[in-house]
């Protein structure tokens, strides 16, 4: 396997240092992954022989299952570490535990941890690519490129689409990559929520902020929908649940305020109830979250193949 592709890099762990034809060679190579999952191709051996750890020391569902599936799928071994089998539990720090494993010759870490910015320092002392599957509230590259993937196969575009981020913004690692691809792609993006979820410095961005949901969501093509983090919110005031509903939950009325065919997403998992509406939420004629979940595991094979392709032909 050696290709030429516009991504040149063995690590995958910022969106913010992605430029647009790195962003476009990831979504094109998922491209042909959805064709092949579609005709039922379930099974290739690309990385056969190659061995892809899931490292995830916060809970997951739907982006640890992704990975693997995207390893298996394309013949790779797997190999699942989760916090209550690691040794951090009896006292070892993180970078002893990631030396340990690099001594076993992985070629893929996939990393998923509460503190910002691990991913980074990881990927400068292992030799195996490193994928960052969400760290903090900093960064979460490979959802924001499954989004960025379910808006081209909607929309057929990114130029002036514009995109409303709405809900807890201040910790949502979600939010923050999104803003980075999808206005690298050309799209306008709204963020809105309560102040106190509103990070003070996001602004630079070049984003508008708003705080409540009619002006937000005026013209408005996509409207992202985000849980409250309640497991990050620390000395915040927080309306109750049906007081935040009320104010920033989706429901059909609020987004009558948006484009007449406008579509909801939400990277999951949802609070059904506090920031959309169940209805809402399962409404295939309106929703994409269950897209969103069919893009992740071909956005995941195209990375996979090309963080490995790339260490291939260029060394660590």
């Amino acid at each position: 396997m050696s290709k030429n592709y516009n991504y040149k890099k063995i690590h995958l762990v910022e969106s913010k240092k992605l430029n647009k034809k790195e962003i476009e060679c990831f979504l094109n190579e998922s491209e042909k992954y959805i064709r092949f999952n579609k005709k039922n191709i379930k099974k290739f051996n690309l990385l056969e022989g190659r061995s892809i750890f899931n490292l995830f020391f916060e809970d997951s569902t739907r982006t640890r299952t992704s990975f693997e599936v995207a390893a298996k799928r394309l013949g790779a071994d797997l190999i699942n570490v989760a916090l209550k089998d690691s040794s951090i539990n009896k006292g070892e720090t993180l970078l002893d535990t990631m030396t340990t494993i690099n001594s076993m010759s992985p070629d893929v870490l996939i990393i998923r941890h509460p503190e910002e910015g691990i991913s980074k320092k990881i990927s400068k002392t292992v030799k195996a690519c490193v994928i960052n599957a969400g760290d903090g509230s900093h960064e979460h590259p490979t959802q924001a490129l499954l989004d960025a993937l379910t808006i081209k196969k909607k929309f057929k575009k990114f130029k002036g689409l514009k995109i409303a981020i709405c809900g807890d913004i201040k910790h949502s690692r979600v939010a923050r990559s999104n803003i980075e691809i999808l206005s690298t792609l050309g799209c306008y993006i709204n963020v809105i929520g309560p102040k106190s979820l509103i990070p003070k410095d996001i602004q630079k961005l070049g984003i508008n902020i708003f705080h409540n949901m009619k002006n937000g969501l005026k013209k408005c093509d996509i409207v992202m929908m985000l849980r409250i983090q309640k497991e990050r919110i620390v000395g915040i005031h927080m309306p109750n649940e049906k007081e935040y509903f009320k104010k920033f939950g989706l429901d059909y009325k609020k987004l009558a305020y948006a484009k007449k065919n406008a579509f909801v997403m939400h990277p999951g998992p949802m609070n059904r109830g506090v920031e959309i509406d169940s209805e809402l939420a399962d409404d295939i004629t309106r929703s994409l979250i269950q897209e969103q979940v069919t893009m992740g595991v071909a956005v995941r094979m195209a990375c996979l193949e090309i963080l490995i392709n790339n260490r291939d032909k260029y060394g660590n």
